[in-house]
């Protein structure tokens, strides 16, 4: 095996999303993603059913692809990766069970990955100053919503804090609903917020009053928040009044952007770490990544975003992650593993 650059096809099914990707050592070389939100569109959320039906129609496909992409054979490669968790349980057998399928059959090491983690190991890839720990990493996403201190990324994570309840995606996708935009949420609320105005409503920031500080210093609450965008909306709708679109939106925003920014610099003040990185699909969002930059500057932090086309869910990250463990000299993970959707962020390699 090739320890110093290993060519790594790594592989990611942990909701709606199937990414395959392709790396040698910190060098992308495929990234590609098939994705079924248009199948899930019609329920306003994604069906575990049919994401694992998806995954198990586009996987084959996007091996193919991927590895034309890389102008690589399958023989080549020095190691397959895998998410593990956590995710939808059944999204993630298919990834699995096709990961295993092609070690056993090449005879390839296999390293079975923390997705969250796999977020962070994003940021190495095609980069020319290379990620510095410790950092903290916020990760937003549909699903998760969480506060990491990377102090290695292959042997040390932490977990500072998580989503109480709904995740920020979630959040975005059930006030979309409430407002009358399609899904998913995210770039529809960016969208309608265009013209609005961030401080026309004053919508709650969760776990942000000085006794939920005392307990979720680091966690993250958006239930109230769409609960309050709701029964505005119901007030104006009561009364007759037109309910201003783009305002709301926009408040809405800002709300959760407002949350997410301080309680990730606040982390950064505490721990004395200079650096924050963030991922995770959310971060498409342009007022977050806009208003992270402005304040993590005032306040002399370095800021670092992957590629967009990296912050969703893709196997390249998880290549990457699993070519980290690969240099690192980590055994292979053995093929007891299996599918955890609830694998906490200090597993990195299961």
């Amino acid at each position: 095996m090739n320890r110093t650059e290993p060519l790594v096809l790594g592989i990611e099914t942990s909701c709606d999303e199937t990414g395959v990707g392709i790396v040698r050592g910190t060098r992308l070389l495929a990234n590609t993603i098939s994705s079924s939100m248009a199948e899930h569109a019609r329920y306003g959320g994604v069906v575990p059913e049919v994401a694992a039906r998806a995954h198990l129609e586009a996987l084959g496909p996007a091996i193919r692809q991927a590895l034309a992409e890389a102008s690589v054979s399958l023989d080549e490669l020095d190691a397959v990766a895998v998410t593990s968790g956590p995710g939808l349980a059944g999204a993630l057998m298919v990834g699995v069970g096709a990961a295993k399928a092609l070690a056993v059959s090449l005879g390839t090491p296999i390293y079975a990955v923390n997705h969250l983690v796999g977020h962070v190991g994003a940021d190495l890839l095609d980069t020319a100053a290379p990620l510095e720990t410790p950092t903290v990493a916020l990760l937003v996403s549909g699903g998760h919503t969480s506060l990491l201190l990377v102090r290695d990324l292959v042997s040390d994570v932490e977990l500072l804090g998580e989503t109480i309840d709904d995740a920020a995606g979630e959040a975005f996708d059930k006030v979309a609903r409430l407002l009358g935009l399609p899904y998913p949420g995210g770039p529809e609320i960016d969208r309608a917020a265009v013209g609005g105005d961030p401080g026309a409503i004053r919508f709650p920031r969760g776990l942000t009053r000085p006794k939920d500080l005392e307990r979720h210093r680091y966690d993250f609450s958006f239930s109230g928040l769409k609960t309050a965008v709701a029964r505005w909306v119901e007030q104006r709708e009561a009364a007759g009044e037109p309910v201003p679109v783009a305002d709301v939106a926009a408040s809405f925003r800002e709300a959760v952007v407002d949350v997410l920014v301080s309680k990730a610099l606040a982390a950064c003040a505490d721990l004395g770490v200079p650096r924050l990185l963030l991922g995770g699909g959310v971060i498409a969002n342009a007022r977050l990544r806009e208003v992270a930059a402005a304040r993590a500057s005032a306040a002399g932090v370095e800021l670092r975003i992957p590629p967009l086309s990296l912050c969703t869910d893709n196997g390249a990250m998880i290549a990457a992650l699993g070519a980290q463990l690969v240099m690192a000299g980590h055994d292979p993970s053995t093929l007891e593993f299996g599918a955890d959707s609830t694998l906490p962020v200090t597993d990195i390699q299961v």
